[in-house]
This record gives structure tokens, sequence and C-alpha cells, in this order.
């Protein structure tokens, strides 16, 4: 998985959008101690800085070094580099022991993981029985009505054949994502829950948005440019056509939370 973003690790930095905070309140006030939280898939660390404010320390960790590089470095957080799967003693050497951590949080990248094994290890950091893993996504952008519409048939058309199956867990707003973790203290469900993520955008930074697709990447590998001279003269009339050079750019954002409960 790290491979498809390594090569556009510097337009992933620039195009994704940030979290909000109300995200962070809400993980923060369902998590019962602040000491430590596991950051994984951590690419350049937008959410690993977030949690930074509210957690004592936090371990941020991603299989990419290139993605690594272009995070933010705080006094509170480890970054650290780790090979696609880790045995359970490289778990507690690289990361932690076990039963230590009060959070496990993944932003965007848990439909990539091999899951059985990714729990497994997660039960095992966890502080027992209220420890609390956090995952969410974003789906498709939402600008106005005319862009989105180009955009949805440049999502699904000219996109489409270069997306990763697992990207379709995110297109179903991880509804459908295996997650077996009980609801937290005084919520009726473990999610998903949306939250909205408002980024301002011009043209340009949107199509540095684009450009930091996995989808974008693998295109380019087999030759094929997506965002061809047509399709962004397309892009160019449709969001110039209100006279708005910058526009805000609303990501929704599901959430699944969820606490260990006594599992081992």
């Amino acid at each position: 998985m790290a491979q498809l973003f390594i090569k556009q690790a510097k337009q992933y930095s620039k195009g994704r959008p940030s979290y909000p905070q109300d995200l962070f309140h809400f993980i923060a006030s369902n998590t019962p101690s602040h000491e430590l939280a596991w950051d994984v898939g951590t690419g350049s660390g937008q959410a690993a800085k977030s949690l930074a404010n509210i957690y004592k320390n936090v371990v941020a960790t991603d299989t990419s070094p290139k993605q690594l590089e272009f995070a933010a470095k705080l006094p509170n957080i480890r970054y650290q580099c780790t090979p696609p799967s880790m045995s359970m003693a490289e778990l507690q050497d690289n990361i932690g022991s076990e039963s230590s951590f009060d959070l496990v949080t993944i932003a965007q990248a848990m439909h990539w993981f091999d899951l059985p094994t990714f729990y497994q290890q997660v039960k095992w950091v966890l502080k027992k029985p209220n420890g609390v893993i956090a995952a969410w996504c974003y789906t498709v952008p939402e600008v106005n009505p005319t862009v989105d519409s180009l955009f949805n048939r440049f999502y699904t058309i000219d996109a489409g054949p270069y997306w990763e199956s697992p990207r379709a867990l995110v297109d179903q707003k991880y509804e459908t994502i295996d997650f077996p973790f009980e609801p937290v203290d005084g919520l009726e469900h473990n999610g998903p829950f949306r939250f909205n993520s408002e980024k301002v955008m011009d043209l340009e930074g949107y199509f540095t948005y684009l450009r930091s697709w996995s989808a974008y990447q693998t295109a380019k590998e087999k030759g094929v440019e997506l965002l061809t001279e047509n399709v962004v003269e397309d892009f160019k009339r449709a969001w110039n056509e209100d006279g708005k050079f910058q526009k805000t750019v609303t990501f929704p954002i599901y959430l699944r939370i969820g606490k260990v409960g006594s599992s081992s």
C-alpha cells in the first residue's frame, strides 16, 4: 500500500484535508485517559499533530519513510517507520508494551490493512477494558453542483479503473468494514458518525488533491494522464462559473469508534 503514496508524498501533504477539531474532541471525550495514543498509517502526520494537543504522548507510524519526511515534528510525537507486517515482538519493540495505550487511531488508512492481524495488535496494545480504537475515512469532496457533477464523472469513469478494491470501503463510508469492537460507554453503536472537514482551495489546490490519489499515481505508472488538457479545461470552466476563484471544499468524514472490552 505504501508504494501507492510514495511518489506523490508532497502532493499528499499539501493537497489532503486536515481533520476538524470536533472530531478529536469527540474521540477524546470518549477516551477515559489521555496519556498515550498510537496513530497508525500516519502519513504526513495530519491526525498525529491534532492528537498531540490532547494526549501526553503520541506514537505515529507509517510504512512510508517518504511520507514521514513531511510530518510535523513536535516534542511529544515519536514518528516510527514500520514494516508492512510486524510480529508481536516487533510490535512491542517498535510501538509499545501490552495494555499501555489509551487510544489507537487510523485516519484514511484502515481499508488498506490486513484487518484480522491488525485487530489482534490493537487488542494487545490497548488498555483493558476501556481503551479506544477510532478509525475514520473521508469520502469525495463537495464544492457545488457544477463542479461536483464533473468530479463524479472523473472519479467513477476516468479514475475508476485505477482504484484498488479496498477503496470501495471508503465509498461505503466504512459502514461495511469489519469492526469488532463494543460501543464506548454512552454511545448506542460504534458508528459511522459523520463530521465535516472544510478546506479553502483554489483550482490548483483542488488539482493537487486529485494528483495525491493512489489512482492517479497508478494511472500515471501505466502511461495514462488522467488530468488531460480537456479534463483540465472542463474543470476550469466549472470552477470559474461563479466568478469565485477560491472555494470552501467540504470533505465528509465517517468515524467508527469502539472500546476494546475485555478481549485479550
